[in-house]
């Protein structure tokens, strides 16, 4: 098959030849339709994951058809149209038996334990446990997104962060996962606040839903003006981007009690990051984390999708075959890019 493969950490990938991947006995091969390019896989890319082992094959928010099934597999069969949570959970371990698949003490992720999905083939582990029909009148680029980025952030606006008609809810960087926070959180009735450097990514932002923008480029502090807007603050704030500065910026425009919930990574030389702890204390705030969605948890997002509530294909803002990934992916880093975008393997 042909697949992305990088040998050395921040260096270009390439596309080449590689070996078809067989499934394990409790798992699947699925054939990539689609799949989706995240800021996730540019930390894998740049050794911010210390689960990747060289060479790699980077991708983890796929859809696809079921092309082989292991022996141990019951309730998929070649052929199914699926999706799965970049978290493939095990099934077995106290935090699954407790419905918490999205932290499972053994758990694999596709792009990062093991190959992706930049690849006509990826290997999934616990079917029976991880795998999510993808119905007909869903397309393969629409799912494909699922799988982190919006179901991450259905989970972090929705269970995580508890979002309710009426509050005032600010997303910091408006990318994929930012976006479909915006999304998410005026469909629940809250009225948003958007924060991002890029005018193109607060434009999307508009037209998702958001009540307020903040251009993080032309004001001298984005907590502050977020207080403005907001009355006195945020009620929930999520930093979809992760780093130093939007943490503290999300924690910093919390108004009373409020609820940070953070969802982007936060990679940083010295192993930690500074978080404004007292505010947090003098203002009872409440710090969260979000990290993905259980497979089980998928059917009220994917109703509300098909209801037209959420669309997330309005997402999908461009395409590109496989060969435009290892730039794609080196952009990541330094261009300011918004909405999804989905790599077909096979075009």
């Amino acid at each position: 098959m042909r697949a992305v493969v990088f040998e050395r950490y921040g260096e270009p990938a390439e596309v080449r030849e590689v070996a078809d991947p067989t499934p394990a006995e409790h798992g699947v091969v699925v054939r990539v339709e689609a799949t989706g390019l995240c800021r996730s896989d540019w930390h894998g890319w740049m050794g911010h994951d210390p689960d990747i082992t060289l060479p790699h094959v980077p991708g983890h928010e796929l859809a696809g058809v079921v092309e082989a099934v292991g022996a141990r597999v019951t309730g998929w069969r070649s052929g199914d149209r699926v999706t799965v949570p970049f978290v493939c959970a095990c099934g077995s371990c106290p935090s699954c038996a407790a419905g918490d698949q999205q932290v499972c003490e053994r758990q694999t992720q596709p792009g990062f334990t093991h190959w992706g999905s930049f690849a006509q083939y990826v290997a999934l582990d616990h079917a029976d446990v991880n795998l999510v029909a993808v119905p007909d009148a869903l397309s393969f680029a629409t799912a494909a997104s699922l799988g982190c980025r919006f179901a991450t952030a259905f989970r972090a606006v929705v269970a995580q962060g508890r979002a309710a008609a009426g509050e005032w809810v600010a997303v910091h960087g408006c990318g994929g996962v930012g976006l479909s926070a915006v999304m998410i959180a005026a469909a629940s009735g809250a009225r948003v606040v958007a924060v991002d450097v890029s005018p193109g990514a607060l434009d999307l932002a508009r037209k998702f839903g958001a009540a307020e923008c903040v251009d993080a480029s032309r004001v001298g502090d984005t907590a502050e003006a977020v207080r403005e807007l907001t009355g006195g603050g945020a009620h929930l704030s999520l930093d979809a981007l992760g780093s130093p500065v939007t943490c503290a910026a999300s924690v910093n425009g919390l108004r009373r009690r409020g609820r940070h919930v953070q969802v982007g990574l936060l990679p940083s030389p010295t192993g930690s990051t500074p978080v404004p702890m007292a505010r947090v204390i003098g203002l009872e705030l409440e710090l969260l984390g979000s990290h993905g969605m259980a497979a089980h948890a998928y059917p009220e997002m994917l109703e509300l999708v098909r209801a037209g509530v959420l669309r997330p294909d309005l997402l999908v803002t461009s395409t590109i075959p496989l060969d435009a990934v290892p730039a794609a992916l080196a952009g990541m880093g330094t261009a300011g890019g918004s909405g999804v975008t989905v790599i077909e393997p096979w075009s």
